[in-house]
């Protein structure tokens, strides 16, 4: 039995969540696996109502987890940055989700804007390191409002992070059944103390690896090759700030925010999966958010969790719906609502 942590959180968050979990119990049902969910009331919300953002009685019990399912954070009530540092963050940071995993999957159906590319030429993976670099959060402001006034972000970079997050990189390369290819996007020409750790882990691990290709690329090349010839990555691993980048770009190339999931890992912990898009709060309540990358994101988990058919059944069933033509342009003009887009998925399984 699987305990999931269900937090909705903010926006349209809740109506994603809902339909991620109206694909999750058809499929769950169809392959006999057995899962219980606990819903949180954490979000803009109640921070606005108690103070209380993620308490730690709540983290312990989000910490016993199997897995956690999460909506979409943001308030347009809380200024920026107070929920995502006090819910995304901080879940990151105390359960030492390392990984940030981002398929970045062209499916059938799906309009790219890189032209003459189609689902064989995108489909590799990012894997981003989660809790180091710039979002350790180490600096601070010096003489703040003033004419003299001086702010610092440190970026670090500890060996022990660095090679976890390459050696994770390279094992799951060689899951893959694609061209074995491990790219290691950095920019040690500037970057000369920390990208250097990078590049010097990455060439050390690699040699307990011979089997997978390992090529580099400096970051600014990497977004250029993402747009030019998508088909020369497999896996790409980096660090936390540039992989928040390209990850990004990512998404667009892949047909946008609607249908890119995430999952941030601890491999032997409680991992969180979620789609990557914002709260949105101009269209909550309003039923016209495409609910692709939530159910995505669940698939994702099930997958995780070791319940491989399952997971593998929902992918099979977005790609399907998507191909089908019946979503539309996946936008909020698209004309099919999010609960009819659940519908179709879960028909699919």
């Amino acid at each position: 039995m699987h305990k999931i942590a269900v937090l909705p959180c903010d926006g349209i968050g809740p109506e994603v969540v809902e339909e991620g979990l109206k694909v999750l119990d058809v499929a769950a049902s169809k392959y006999g696996v057995e899962y219980e969910t606990v819903n949180y009331d954490i979000g803009g919300d109640r921070f606005l109502k108690t103070g209380e953002i993620l308490p730690d009685s709540v983290l312990a019990e989000l910490g016993a987890a199997d897995a956690i399912y999460l909506g979409a954070v943001g308030h347009d009530e809380v200024a920026p940055g107070i929920l995502e540092k006090g819910i995304l963050l901080k879940l990151r940071f105390e359960l030492d989700q390392y990984i940030n995993l981002r398929p970045i999957k062209l499916y059938p159906g799906v309009e790219t804007p890189i032209k003459d590319k189609g689902p064989a030429d995108i489909d590799f993976v990012v894997v981003r390191e989660n809790t180091e670099g710039l979002y350790a959060g180490v600096g601070g402001t010096l003489r703040k409002g003033t004419e003299h006034e001086v702010a610092t972000q440190t970026a670090i970079y500890t060996r022990m992070g660095v090679e976890r997050c390459i050696r994770y990189a390279f094992e799951l390369t060689g899951q893959r059944a694609k061209d074995s290819k491990l790219t290691m996007v950095d920019k040690a020409n500037v970057l000369t103390h920390g990208h250097d750790l990078w590049t010097r882990a990455f060439a050390e691990v690699g040699e307990e690896y011979s089997n997978i290709e390992q090529d580099h690329a400096y970051v600014d090349a990497c977004c250029m090759w993402m747009v030019k010839n998508p088909e020369w990555f497999d896996v790409i691993v980096v660090c936390n700030m540039f992989g928040d980048i390209i990850t990004d770009l990512g998404a667009m190339i892949q047909g946008g925010m609607g249908v890119a999931a995430s999952g941030n890992i601890n491999p032997n912990g409680v991992s969180m999966f979620e789609p990557i898009h914002g709260s949105a709060p101009k269209y909550t309540g309003k039923s016209v958010i495409c609910p692709i990358a939530a159910i995505a994101a669940a698939g994702m988990m099930m997958e995780h969790l070791g319940e491989v058919e399952c997971g593998k059944a929902i992918d099979q069933a977005v790609q399907d719906a998507l191909a089908s033509g019946k979503l539309g342009d996946l936008s909020t003009r698209s004309g099919v609502s999010t609960q009819d887009s659940g519908d179709l998925v879960a028909s699919l399984i």
